[in-house]
């Protein structure tokens, strides 16, 4: 999932290159080649780094290897764009960072490429993954292809409720039902995102035969049957005249303003707009409904196109060490997917008076431990969130599904 930041350069990052024109062909491919070798494309979320970092990889690079390395860098503001650009063979980027589902079909179409762990004299900091992160990766596995071997996860959360609390309770916000209340009329905003959207309704539509133990919401979230697509636009068409509009990235500094009263939010972008929105007076809080939800993560790999494998798996060794995950937390809101002492230290914050269970991350005897729990939800949180498939042969019915609930405009 995308998150926020400050690109006061980046687009001077995005680098054009022109070869000039040589003598023959074979000469002419022969120093293209070797001029690849010293570039590192990455196309990843926009606003998803440190951007200092994209500048220090080179030098740490050559400090490694010995070898000089330029950043090429282009961002993305939909996943479903990046997968087209890469499956159609045409971008022969070096690294990307798509969402679990996209990874999934890259997998199954073979897309990707395996990331080499040949690091040399230099330590393998792939290992700081937590093994929470880790074992559910393995579901994205396809036959013959172990999806550990092809995706290093970079940021992970869980989509929930943003809301402002002068207008709406902390009880209100604990059942997505509270999206459907006529009061809200106009004052949510929801992600314009169909892969989160279709589970949150089929979560909140199903949750009668969820208590009732007929079926699991893992079932509800991922069977995607005709009846079940049918019952998600039902619900998500009386959804509709509550809603303000949908939005892939701006209803977070909309919340922020005090303009809308609830936003369908992922973790990463609550925790941001909750700091933003305290110094202008505004508070706001996020929930996880008791209905459940959804656990997501994103993750970096290497294109089937790639023409520098090399440089694409140090610099995901680079992303791996916790200093350096520790900063993009900082800029992002997000939650990495790193799980190292270090970041326990520097997460800690003793003015937070609760404690939450964070075991199941960082491993045995952390269960009580004063960190955010927003952007590290408790184990209880994590018990009602299911990680999400990708719909595989029903997509397109559920793509047509959505196009008719979103129609041309909110009404």
């Amino acid at each position: 999932m995308k998150t926020f930041a400050k690109t006061k350069w980046m687009g001077s990052l995005i680098v054009l290159l022109l070869l000039a024109p040589l003598f023959s062909t074979f000469n002419s491919c022969k120093q293209s080649d070797e001029a690849r070798k010293k570039i590192l494309k990455i196309y990843n979320w926009s606003d998803y780094i440190d951007e200092d970092l994209l500048t220090e990889f080179p030098g740490w690079y050559k400090e490694q290897t010995g070898e000089d390395i330029k950043i090429v860098y282009q961002v993305f503001d939909m996943p479903e764009v990046m997968y087209t650009k890469i499956s159609l063979g045409k971008e022969d980027f070096d690294l990307t960072c798509p969402t679990q589902y996209v990874i999934e079909k890259m997998l199954r179409n073979d897309l990707l490429l395996p990331i080499d762990r040949n690091f040399g004299n230099t330590d393998d900091f792939l290992g700081n993954i937590s093994p929470f992160l880790l074992e559910r990766m393995d579901a994205f596995s396809v036959p013959d292809k172990n999806a550990e071997d092809y995706m290093v996860p970079y940021m992970w959360g869980t989509s929930g409720i943003m809301y402002n609390t002068e207008f709406i309770t902390k009880e209100e916000a604990r059942s997505w039902a509270c999206l459907w209340d006529p009061k809200n009329k106009g004052k949510i905003l929801m992600k314009d995102h169909y892969w989160d959207v279709y589970n949150m309704a089929a979560t909140y539509g199903f949750y009668d035969e969820i208590v009732s133990g007929k079926r699991t919401r893992y079932d509800v979230s991922n069977d995607h049957t005709d009846e079940d697509i049918a019952m998600v636009e039902k619900q998500l068409k009386a959804l509709k005249p509550n809603l303000a509009g949908w939005e892939a990235d701006f209803g977070k500094e909309m919340m922020t303003k005090g303009e809308i009263w609830m936003d369908y939010a992922w973790s990463g972008d609550a925790v941001w707009a909750i700091e933003e929105a305290t110094e202008v007076g505004v508070s706001l809080d996020y929930e996880v409904p008791m209905e459940g939800s959804n656990i997501w993560f994103d993750g970096w790999v290497i294109p089937k196109y790639a023409k520098n494998i090399k440089a694409a798996s140090y610099f995901l060794n680079y992303m791996c060490q916790a200093e350096i995950a520790l900063r993009n937390m900082d800029v992002s809101g997000y939650c990495s997917a790193v799980a190292t002492p270090e970041i326990i230290e520097a997460q800690t914050d003793s003015t937070i008076t609760e404690t939450v269970n964070l075991s199941y991350f960082f491993g045995p005897g952390n269960g009580q431990l004063h960190i955010n729990p927003i952007q590290y939800p408790d184990s209880l949180v994590v018990d009602r969130c299911v990680l999400l498939h990708d719909f595989l042969g029903q997509n397109d019915k559920v793509l047509e599904m959505w196009s008719r609930v979103k129609g041309n405009n909110v009404n």
